[in-house]
């Protein structure tokens, strides 16, 4: 049988005629370099024999501290990650016919280039460097010496592993030693997967249990049609070598991958890193998966996200492939920082997703039904009319009586009952603060449909979110008031609710809030107006003329200063009125 290197090679290699006739008559002996069969290592296949032996015209070559082995496999993955090797130049030479190992001096003198022939890289490469031995079954030729090197693999890997996690490392997605193997995602593209039983004991009760609990499998072959074979990799990977591989298009199906097999320190690392990468545009689709993968604390953030960013967030394309659930809860929150006829445009679009996800037509009615209990979350008395009227009364979502009771609800008084929520959403994080501007509540004050109204400012910049007014002295009774923010010097409306409150008779005081956040700037002068339409009232006495409020936390201090406002104010001035506290946030 001829030598299929030296066919290979022509321009390289010539070949007598004499000694092919010798090789064609002892065929079993003449070995063929093929460098497609790769052994467990990468490498070529080990030989059971111990010992070297000495060089013959069957192609064996004894590498030093090694076993001997077929010149006929080849080292696709050289180096020391795949356990290193031993170079082995064969020469032909018409002088020389013998085959030693090459020493690592040596072999620093041939040039290496890795060849890639069928999708294997190869170190065979030409080299004018005499060696002492070549095989003699090679033939000879006057020609200038050629020599093919290839690496000649060391089976005693672990000498050159200096510390247990190269070892282990070593041993990662490696048939060598393995006792299992997984059969990792579905369809075409499943992976067939090596694996060490022990290191994955090791690292993950799930696979401590699957090999060595009660009901542990023999099986040498597992499938895993759930997983995905690089999320499975990196999991692997972390068991092995405590190195984390994940990037963004990896991340979720990782995070999966730890939670199923109980590997709590590489779902720490996936955490981190949505952290690291949460944006307005992603903040929704990550809040699926961390209440999919009941991740509280990147749901958090995912939600301080969304409040801090809603517009952006709410235009993103992710938005609409949230479930229901995960709408739901968004919408229940106060702290949006977003106009609620934005909001209801929002939900119609994710409707609209929706109805096409349940193969339903877009029809209204079925815009209605897909959005289920997130529809009475929507707090379209928040809206102005105008905002009303153009959009959601035109929608077809809301029935007719629902309609009727929230024009009803804007343009009369007493308001009615509405079955959707009034209370104001505030964009501002953070606690709550009010102050009192008054020491002792005193009984009667009237209303004639002037507005009570008083003058202030403050030492630093707050977000005014409402008032606390005194209620009615006659028991249990409903109020309408209008209560603005207006701008001294300008004379502009910052801010206006017009609505109502209810009071129980006590001298407590009852809180009424602004749809959004008034801005008050620091050392501006502002005026705070309540008009009210009910009975006589309590009213506050012994006023100030400055209050401080001081956070526990920080201890930061807020200080307002009231004044006088001038013109008809019913009577409400510093040292005694109406309006008895301001509802802000710092």
């Amino acid at each position: 049988m001829r030598c299929c290197a030296c066919l290979s090679q022509q321009q390289t290699l010539q070949c007598s005629p004499s000694k092919m006739a010798a090789e064609e008559e002892s065929n079993s002996r003449a070995p063929c370099l093929n460098f497609s069969s790769p052994g467990p290592l990468g490498n070529a296949q080990p030989s059971n024999n111990a010992h070297s032996s000495p060089a013959t015209n069957e192609g064996s070559a004894g590498a030093t501290g090694g076993a001997p082995r077929t010149a006929g496999h080849s080292n696709p993955q050289p180096g020391p990650d795949r356990g290193g090797g031993t170079d082995v130049r064969v020469e032909h030479s018409p002088n020389r016919q013998h085959t030693t190992p090459q020493s690592a001096g040596q072999s620093a003198t041939a040039a290496r280039a890795p060849t890639v022939a069928g999708g294997a890289a190869t170190n065979m490469t030409a080299s004018s460097v005499e060696s002492p031995n070549i095989p003699s079954s090679l033939p000879s030729s006057p020609a200038s010496a050629a020599v093919l090197v290839y690496r000649e693999p060391v089976y005693n890997w672990q000498a050159t592993k200096n510390t247990v996690k190269e070892r282990f490392a070593f041993l990662f997605n490696n048939e060598v030693l393995s006792d299992v193997h997984f059969l990792v995602g579905k369809g075409m593209g499943v992976q067939r997967i090596p694996a060490h039983r022990f290191a994955l004991a090791v690292g993950s009760a799930v696979f401590d249990a699957m090999f060595n609990g009660g009901m542990a499998t023999t099986s040498t072959e597992i499938e895993l049609p759930d997983v995905e074979p690089a999320a499975f990799l990196a999991l692997l990977k972390f068991l092995y070598s405590d190195e984390v591989q994940i990037g963004p298009e990896t991340v979720m199906t990782t995070l999966y991958t730890a939670k199923k097999y109980a590997v709590p320190a590489l779902e720490a690392h996936c955490v981190e890193f949505l952290k690291k990468n949460l944006r307005a545009d992603n903040a929704f689709m990550l809040l699926t998966q961390a209440r999919l993968f009941d991740e509280p604390q990147l749901a958090s953030l995912c939600l301080e996200n969304i409040d801090k960013n809603t517009v952006d967030a709410l235009a993103a394309e992710g938005f609409t492939d949230i479930d229901l659930d995960t709408l739901v809860a968004v919408l229940e929150r106060d702290t949006l920082g977003v106009r609620e006829v934005r909001l209801f445009g929002a939900a119609v679009r994710w409707a609209e997703a929706e109805t096409q996800r349940q193969q339903y037509q877009p029809t209204p009615e079925n815009k209605r039904k897909v959005l289920g209990k997130a529809l009475v979350l929507i707090r379209f008395p928040l809206m102005t009319i105008e905002e009303f009227a153009a959009g959601p009364a035109q929608s077809g979502i809301l029935s007719d009586q629902e309609v009727v009771s929230l024009f009803l609800h804007f343009t009369v008084n007493p308001k009615p009952h509405v079955e959707f929520i009034d209370r104001p959403r505030c964009c501002l994080r953070g606690k709550e603060c009010s102050i009192t501007r008054f020491g002792q509540v005193e009984s009667r004050w009237g209303y004639s449909g002037t507005s009570d109204c008083i003058r202030f400012s403050v030492n630093r910049r707050i977000f005014v979110v409402g008032f606390g007014l005194y209620g009615s002295i006659h028991g249990p009774t409903d109020y309408q008031v209008n209560i603005q923010v207006i701008h001294t010097d300008s004379n502009t409306v910052l801010g206006q609710n017009d609505t109502g409150f209810s009071c129980d008779g006590s001298s407590n005081t009852f809180r009424v809030m602004f749809k959004e956040p008034v801005e008050i700037l620091p050392s501006v002068n502002y005026i705070a107006c309540a008009t009210l339409k009910g009975p006589d009232s309590h009213y506050g006495t012994k006023g100030m003329r400055k209050v401080t409020h001081e956070a526990p936390a920080t201890g930061t201090k807020t200080c307002f200063t009231f004044c006088y406002a001038a013109g008809n104010n019913n009577g409400t001035s510093v040292e005694d009125g109406q309006i008895p506290e301001v509802i802000f946030y710092t």
